[in-house]
């Protein structure tokens, strides 16, 4: 039997909408997620932090896995740092004020750089001074070496008066990472407390 101009001309238009249709599709598909406005350095893509490994104040062990579901700022310091410490914690503690009820959302982490002398009684008492919800992590010098450079964090011991008397030189920048265990933010030091709840907020 023929077939009519019009079934042709009726299929072609059916072939060339299901085409359109498929390469929007995949443009769509394709297309990258926009940027978040970050106040601080956009990191996303980076997969830092993926091998944190290390063990909480009541000496449980812990990895990304056992934080999913919750953003988390996660900070490189030690108890008897003078200054840059105990500030970074602080602006954390009011980052966390200021995001009111959805702070329950969030987890802020304080990995030690010396766990020579921050024993997990030591760490437990500092990190909760700032707020009850902190969570602290040390370990041995292997497990400190592995998830510092998964994070590409930066400490190094610096000799003091006396063997015990040493300070610590440390990364000073909270990584900021999203529910699933991504990094997606660098938070220097120079960020107030309000730039941070506002970098949080993006991810909740």
């Amino acid at each position: 039997m023929p077939v009519s101009f019009s079934a042709v001309r009726r299929g072609l238009l059916v072939g060339a909408v299901a085409s359109i249709s498929l390469t929007l599709l995949a443009g769509c598909t394709s297309k990258a997620a926009e940027p978040l406005p970050f106040e601080g350095n956009d990191i996303t893509g980076t997969h830092l932090g993926r091998d944190l490994d290390m063990t909480d104040t009541s000496g449980k062990p812990r990895t990304l896995a056992d934080f999913h579901g919750k953003v988390l700022l996660v900070f490189f310091g030690y108890t008897q740092c003078p200054d840059v410490c105990p500030t970074a914690m602080a602006q954390a503690a009011q980052a966390l004020q200021l995001l009111g009820a959805k702070a329950s959302n969030v987890q802020v982490i304080m990995i030690s750089v010396d766990p020579a002398r921050d024993t997990p009684a030591i760490l437990g008492a500092y990190v909760q001074a700032f707020d009850p919800s902190f969570v602290g992590l040390t370990g041995t010098p292997e497990q400190l070496d592995k998830t510092a450079r998964s994070f590409k964090a930066f400490y190094a011991k610096e000799p003091g008066p006396t063997p015990d008397q040493y300070a610590m030189n440390h990364s000073a920048a909270f990584y900021l990472m999203d529910q699933k265990g991504e990094a997606r933010a660098l938070l220097g030091p120079s960020l107030t407390p309000e730039d941070m709840a506002h970098d949080i907020s993006l991810l909740l």
